[in-house]
């Protein structure tokens, strides 16, 4: 018969097993996979190149307030047989006449005066490349959180992997003292069969967590962007905040929740084009200036040669009297469109509100779950601990003992999932605030 000290003794070496695999693996932290994540995401990287293309646009000659500066040159040349009639009578014929023609010369256009305009664009250019910072930020937020769910969620499979590994255990240990007990005629057949089955559906149950371990590792290596074949292990604790304030996260989301800050600039871009619209009620003086040279060659006509050269310089200015009423028209959809991104605006702040609130209940929830879980662990780490020792001398029956070993499995996995549960209320917390800390 196996002594309980040998038990003991037997899962301490199998746990000690796991963990020395485990950390056989480079240990990866939470803060080298946000790293990572941070330089190599394709999301990431993305927007931070449209974010550059926003910045590049962001100058005064791509809002049209300066000059276009310009050089040009053009030749004609032709080869014609000519037959003349003068006004006196004469006729006049040459064959193969050549006429060449060339200008060229550098020029300016200018618009001085669209109704200020361009100054609305420039406005609305550098409104867009906030729009761009702002979309860069939730793309960050998005992907960082992202990677701490999916780290965290890690952990706690860790822990799990541990538990279902030390059950195995003792499920192993179990089915070798039922063949001893049958052998000497203490156990009838059916408590190994029963045995045996359990024995295999905690081994069924460890394969599969491993097998969800090993994929959540894959995509962990997808989010970070490198080779999904990497190994590693990740931290044995979940640390969670437990202070969290729900007046502070909506004080923080109104000032710095990306959503919500797009929806503003938006409102502000659409203001800009109202006034780039009313521009157009107004003319659209310009300037035109160059200096240009020609030469002309004929063989037939009163000038045979001629060469010029010197500045050429105007003003236009245009405006409209009626376009169909077209003005108007564009001036109500311009105003509708700040309508709506008013209305956008209240809306994402209200859709924030809300899933604060929600979230913020989840969060308080999980943390009283997290004192129960570990409370429960407890009770029933001791209660299979008494039922062990009694299984041994055999004075509790199979059931019994097999109920004790799965309350203990439940309560392990349970509080390792409430911890998991309220760190991933924690990061949603801190995302929807727009303020997501690694602490």
């Amino acid at each position: 018969m196996v002594s309980y000290k040998y038990w003991s003794i037997y899962l301490g070496i199998y746990i000690g097993f796991f963990t020395f695999e485990t950390h056989a693996q480079h240990l990866l932290t939470l803060e080298e996979a946000v790293e990572i994540t941070l330089e190599n995401n394709y999301d990431i990287r993305l927007s931070r190149n449209t974010l550059k293309e926003d910045s590049l646009s962001v100058s005064p000659g791509y809002a049209g307030m300066l000059p276009r500066v310009f050089a040009q040159a053009s030749t004609n040349n032709s080869i014609q047989n000519i037959s003349q009639t003068r006004s006196d009578g004469n006729v006049i014929e040459l064959d193969n006449a050549k006429n060449n023609n060339l200008s060229y010369g550098v020029g300016l256009d200018w618009t001085i005066f669209d109704g200020l305009s361009m100054f609305a664009r420039y406005d609305q250019l550098k409104e867009l490349e906030q729009l761009g910072k702002a979309q860069l930020q939730s793309t960050l937020l998005n992907r960082v959180s992202e990677v701490m769910i999916t780290y965290y969620d890690l952990v706690q499979q860790q822990q799990q992997l541990v538990a279902l590994d030390s059950t195995l255990v003792i499920s192993d240990q179990r089915v070798e003292l039922a063949d001893n007990r049958y052998k000497i005629g203490k156990a009838s057949k059916l408590e190994v069969l029963n045995a045996q089955v359990d024995f295999n559906t905690d081994k069924t149950l460890y394969i599969r967590q491993k097998e969800l371990y090993i994929n959540t590792k894959i995509r962990l290596n997808e989010i970070m962007a490198r080779d999904s074949n990497i190994d590693f292990k990740v931290s044995d604790e979940v640390m969670i905040v437990t202070n969290l304030q729900l007046d502070e996260l909506e004080r923080l989301a109104a000032n710095q929740n990306p959503e919500l800050q797009a929806q503003l600039i938006n409102k502000r871009i659409s203001e800009l084009q109202l006034k780039q619209i009313k521009g157009n009620r107004y003319p659209r003086i310009s300037a035109t200036t160059g200096y240009n040279f020609s030469d002309s060659e004929s063989s037939l006509g009163f000038t045979t040669k001629n060469n010029a050269q010197g500045w050429s310089y105007g003003f236009a200015a245009t405006i409209d009297i009626f376009n169909g009423s077209n003005q108007n028209r564009n001036e109500k959809k311009a105003k509708l469109q700040i309508d709506n991104t008013a209305i956008a605006i209240e809306q994402q702040t209200q859709t924030i509100k809300t899933q604060l609130n929600m979230a913020f209940q989840t969060y308080l929830t999980n943390l009283s779950l997290i004192d129960l879980e570990t409370s429960n662990a407890e009770i029933a780490k001791e209660n299979l601990n008494i039922t062990l020792a009694k299984f041994k001398i055999g004075t509790i029956p199979t059931i019994e003992f097999r109920t004790a070993q799965l309350n203990y499995i439940n309560a392990s996995l349970r509080l390792s999932n409430a911890k998991y549960q309220a760190k991933l209320s924690e990061v949603t917390l801190k995302q929807l605030a727009g303020s997501l800390t690694l602490q």
